[in-house]
């Protein structure tokens, strides 16, 4: 039994809130925890297809949610589940003859066929849609829970009360059609992912913490998050009950939040320093797949989100290319140093990385990035707009939101049998790591194309007090 908690922050659950979460603690009491490093970059899509498949956002070729389809200037694809060619989980467990209960898992619409039941995605446009496999799948959840919620489709209207009203519908519904479907139907692995957390900091993150610039002591919604963990931690108690002595559990997250201060307008940088030319500057702040650009004069254009993404006009490569490709090291090593120079808004350095795929990937497929940016260490977002005539920003332009994702989720597993008592803090996890350790507690062979490693246990029984104690190898 996987439990996937989208954005779940290993600071909220094991360091503040882990004695007011007492399903989880008790997890946490009889197995081993730890941070759970995501991959590069550090968000949703694609970091649950790489937890699933223990392969690089390079060898996926998927870098977010809209990747560029070509070299043009204007194609992006959307990652849904056509975009992921590598076997996950739960393809590898269907042809070892093992039955999986899969439901809203990123990645995973629109359904592909495996041996057990799908329920498709965040990115399942409505529920008119064919969302499950099969499909008539569809139509028992109508009846289990009515109006199925497959996100909060408007967690950036500002709009709390209705945002927190409609969390607590998603999940609520989320965590019943789970409970169902795991006491009626045979399965080996069960997964679900409730994308709740993630909404919830994005939503409220701004009310909860003092050091955010928007934080005001007292609000209305500052406790918005701690009670919903509460929430969360009972549905997964409830959960808990369909976990027999002889199932495993795992609860993760695929990256963790933290506070965003402010938005760097990435592409208003770029015409500030010469990169980038408009033929027509507009009249305030416009996407800029809507402005005038001349290519023929652009150098380098830059994408807007959690982190950014840098892109180099290259001769031979891009239509109007226009940097030499003996030059485009050079480009790439003067934006890299201009890019970490960048300071806030009161003088201060920010501390931004700045990576260069072939860095982070052993292979690199796809239209990647030719830079992959975290502003201010991902406490500052990548602002795609132009026409605002500022770097510095404090309103998102994508709606309200209050938080920014971070490298390190969280992860807990219980084995069967009887645990391992002792609760111990374990480190240098990996999200690569999730899918090679499944297989391992099926018997199963790890793929030598997987780029983690299986967590191994080892057992010994203490000469003094005759409880277990678990020694854990990264093999």
């Amino acid at each position: 039994m996987l439990i996937g908690l989208d954005c779940a922050a290993p600071e909220l659950v094991f360091d503040r809130w882990l004695d007011d979460l007492p399903n989880l603690k008790c997890l946490c009491q009889n197995g081993v925890h730890g941070l759970l490093r995501s991959c590069d970059p550090p968000i949703t899509v694609p970091a649950w297809s790489v937890m699933m498949s223990s392969k690089s956002p390079g060898m996926l070729g998927v870098y977010g949610f809209r990747n560029r389809a070509d070299h043009s200037y204007d194609r992006y694809l959307i990652a849904n589940s056509l975009a992921i060619k590598e076997d996950r989980l739960w393809d590898i467990l269907s042809r070892s003859g093992k039955r999986s209960i899969v439901i809203g898992v990123p990645g995973t619409y629109p359904p592909r066929p495996l041996n057990g039941l799908l329920i498709g995605d965040f990115l399942t446009p409505d529920t008119s849609c064919d969302y499950t496999y099969p499909p008539e799948l569809k139509d028992e959840i109508a009846r289990v829970v009515g109006e199925y919620v497959l996100d909060v489709r408007d967690f950036r209207s500002g709009n709390k009360s209705k945002i927190l009203a409609d969390i607590y519908e998603m999940t609520r519904k989320r965590f019943q059609l789970a409970r169902h479907l795991l006491a009626k139907e045979d399965w080996d692995y069960f997964m679900m992912v409730e994308m709740g957390v993630d909404r919830i900091h994005h939503a409220f993150w701004d009310d909860m913490d003092p050091a955010h610039r928007f934080y005001q002591a007292g609000n209305k919604f500052e406790n918005a998050i701690y009670d919903y963990y509460q929430e969360v931690d009972r549905e997964i108690g409830k959960l808990l009950a369909f976990a027999d002595d002889a199932t495993a559990v795992l609860v993760v997250s695929d990256h963790g939040a933290k506070r965003m201060d402010g938005g760097i307008c990435v592409n208003e940088w770029l015409i500030a320093n010469g990169y980038l030319a408009l033929a027509e500057k507009p009249a305030s702040a416009i996407p800029l797949s809507k402005a005038k650009v001349d290519w023929s004069r652009t150098k380098v254009w830059g994408d807007g989100g959690y982190y950014a993404r840098v892109f180099l006009n290259v001769a031979g490569r891009e239509p109007n290319g226009t940097i030499a490709p003996e030059d485009y090291e050079k480009v790439r090593e003067e934006l890299v140093a201009g890019l970490k120079a960048i300071r806030d808004e009161n003088g201060q350095e920010m501390g931004t990385q700045v990576f260069r795929p072939e860095q982070l990937y052993k292979e690199v497929r796809g239209v990647a990035p030719d830079l992959i940016v975290y502003f201010g260490d991902l406490y500052w977002r990548s602002v795609g707009t132009v026409g605002g005539g500022r770097i510095h920003t404090f309103e998102n332009d994508t709606g309200p939101d209050g938080a920014n994702h971070a490298e390190n989720g969280i992860f807990l597993f219980r084995p069967a049998g009887d645990g391992i008592p002792g609760g111990r803090r374990i480190e240098g996890l990996r999200i690569t790591d999730i899918a090679p350790t499944v297989l391992q507690l099926f018997g199963l062979p790890v793929p030598q194309d997987m780029e983690g490693t299986a967590l191994t246990w080892s057992f010994a029984v203490s000469p003094n007090d005759k409880n277990l104690s678990a020694t854990i190898s990264d093999q």
